[in-house]
């Protein structure tokens, strides 16, 4: 799910490339829902296997005890449907893309501040709540722009990519989406998003056009692996840290049973948008 227009991965493709969000998720569509399928097909098995290795257990779970009283004063039944249908509107317009992304964000959060905070005391407080998020995304982005337009003002992604050029079989260039949606995966063991993004993906979309590769296919391709399917897994990032230790498992463990399968995942989606034309 973090291949979504509105997760870290593909903003930082779409920024990065100098294009619209939509232009990268859209046609990965159908490869996403593959990769869904794909998702539940594997948690079934394993599912399975797990129910023969320990048998059925019995376990109680009461949300209302779990829940703490700040998210239980937060909680809207009454509005359950309202909340749906707007969820459901805003997730039509951003991948229509009606309006430009920030402003149906905008929009969708005011509306549903407003409904289910009538207190103005309660709406600042949403408010709030949102804004460390936010600050951390906009402070990324800006800082981001910077380092990408010192790396083009420069020069220096344009002879990057003429070194890469050279040492890329001639045969090999035009299947640069390819090279790219294979290796992303593996990448996010070693590159954080912003390196990735910021840094390599320029250069390869750079190299890729000299080949006639558009950074459209190469941005949709980018994201089909690095920090979407591998982010789990990745020791760069702290919700891997907290997976783990949720889970009460080790790093290097964790990591050799979930890589075939997270793998496994950008294989079923590249398959799907080479079919569908999304990368050559």
């Amino acid at each position: 799910m973090n291949l979504l227009p509105w997760g870290g991965p593909t903003a930082r493709a779409a920024t990065a490339l100098n294009v619209d969000t939509s232009e990268i998720f859209n046609p990965v569509i159908p490869a996403m829902v593959a990769g869904i399928v794909w998702v539940l097909l594997v948690s079934f098995w394993i599912g399975r296997k797990e129910k023969k290795r320990i048998g059925v257990a019995d376990i109680e779970y009461d949300l209302q005890t779990e829940l703490s009283d700040e998210e239980r004063a937060m909680r809207r039944p009454k509005l359950f449907w309202f909340n749906l249908i707007l969820t459901i509107i805003t997730i039509v317009a951003l991948v229509k893309v009606w309006l430009p992304l920030p402003i149906i964000f905008m929009i969708a959060f005011a509306v549903a501040v407003i409904v289910n905070y009538p207190r103005p005391d309660d709406q600042m407080e949403q408010v709030k709540s949102q804004a460390v998020g936010m600050i951390t995304v906009v402070s990324i982005i800006f800082a981001a722009g910077i380092f990408t337009g010192i790396l083009s003002g420069t020069g220096m992604i344009t002879e990057m990519a003429n070194s890469l050029v050279n040492v890329i079989p001639d045969g090999a260039g035009g299947m640069m989406g390819i090279i790219v949606a294979v290796t992303g995966m593996p990448l996010s063991l070693l590159f954080t998003p912003d390196a990735y993004y910021f840094g390599v993906l320029p250069i390869i979309s750079e190299t890729a056009a000299a080949y006639g590769v558009l950074p459209t296919h190469v941005g949709s391709a980018a994201i089909l692996g690095q920090m979407t399917t591998g982010f789990p897994l990745s020791p760069l990032t702290a919700s891997t840290f907290l997976l783990i230790g949720l889970a009460g498992v080790e790093l290097a463990d964790h990591q050799k049973f979930v890589f075939k399968w997270a793998f496994g995942t950008t294989i079923v989606m590249t398959i799907v948008a080479i079919i569908t034309g999304v990368i050559i």
